[in-house]
């Protein structure tokens, strides 16, 4: 098990981190907030990929910047990491993985989970950064080329 226990813990007793694939999604996102008793707009839903929450205090919608009209509350200019592969809801630390090295980096982000995987938000801003730091962590990145970053070999 190359030095880690049934448990998931090393020899050290710290906790190993599972390295992921990444693919950074073509499109450019928003982050929208409604009143919660809101409908939720059409032009949400005409996308391949949209998320929608509802609570008591919200309505949030994640979709492709492009279809949000002029004057809707948003949060402009996401870029989205879709986590390769089929995820069990037994597996621990899968969000930790990327979002402490992103914390100690500054990078703020915004997590939409599904079903099957996850998907990372971050700011394109700070999307260069994003890459290098995961990928300093041993994390994969497929960029638009196609092509993906291999992992740093300094990492621990």
């Amino acid at each position: 098990m190359n030095g880690q226990r049934a448990n998931g813990l090393t020899g050290n007793g710290r906790t190993e981190m599972r390295k992921l694939t990444l693919t950074l999604l073509p499109e450019m996102f928003g982050i929208c907030r409604f009143r919660p008793s809101e409908e939720i707009p059409g032009w949400a839903l005409a996308s391949a990929f949209f998320s929608v929450t509802r609570t008591s205090r919200e309505l949030s919608i994640v979709c492709p910047e492009r279809r949000i009209p002029a004057g809707v509350t948003s949060s402009r200019r996401w870029r989205a990491l879709s986590v390769k592969g089929t995820l069990d809801f037994t597996e621990i630390g899968i969000i930790a993985s990327l979002a402490i090295p992103l914390k100690e980096a500054r990078v703020p982000i915004f997590v939409v989970s599904t079903f099957d995987t996850d998907y990372l938000l971050v700011r394109e801003r700070h999307l260069k950064t994003a890459v290098e730091v995961l990928s300093g962590t041993g994390h994969r990145i497929n960029l638009r080329s196609g092509r993906p970053t291999a992992p740093k070999a300094n990492h621990p």
